[in-house]
């Protein structure tokens, strides 16, 4: 058994493919099934380990933010790096969330936000969470002080 997520595109599947693995390391490209003119139907992606089906499947399925890739990343940096070249062409959302250029919404959360949120002390979690409402592409630093400052 294997299992992974399945994403309908309008028709730019490949590109969007190529855009994605470029901007996830350890990330690449696992198979293209082409039309009889060349063009790209199914693109099979890895996305640091994940497998995802990419289908040029024609309008009239959008993409909704009920749905979303997250992507966990260790310092600000990241953050910033991934967050800026995936909103690029797409909106910004709240809480880290964004929609790219294609319309998928993607969350750009920094490693250490679960363990703010979690961290046992009601009143610390209260305040990352009311810093976190506040932002849109997530500060560490800014949600480290509100822990540390509660």
């Amino acid at each position: 058994m294997s299992v992974n997520t399945f994403l309908w595109f309008e028709s730019n599947a490949e590109e969007a493919a190529a855009r994605y693995t470029a901007l996830i390391p350890n990330s690449r490209i696992v198979e293209v099934n082409r039309h009889p003119d060349g063009s790209a139907f199914i693109v099979a992606i890895e996305l640091d380990g994940h497998a995802y089906t990419l289908m040029n499947g024609g309008p009239g399925h959008p993409f909704t933010d009920a749905a979303s890739i997250q992507v966990v990343v260790e310092t600000q940096a990241e953050v910033d790096q991934l967050w800026d070249a995936l909103v690029d062409g797409g909106e910004p959302g709240p809480c880290g969330w964004l929609t790219d250029r294609y319309g998928l919404s993607w969350q750009v959360v920094p490693a250490t936000l679960p363990t703010l949120l979690n961290g046992g002390n009601p009143t610390k979690t209260a305040a990352v969470a009311t810093a976190l409402r506040s932002m849109s592409k997530l500060d560490v630093k800014v949600l480290q002080d509100a822990y540390d400052q509660a």
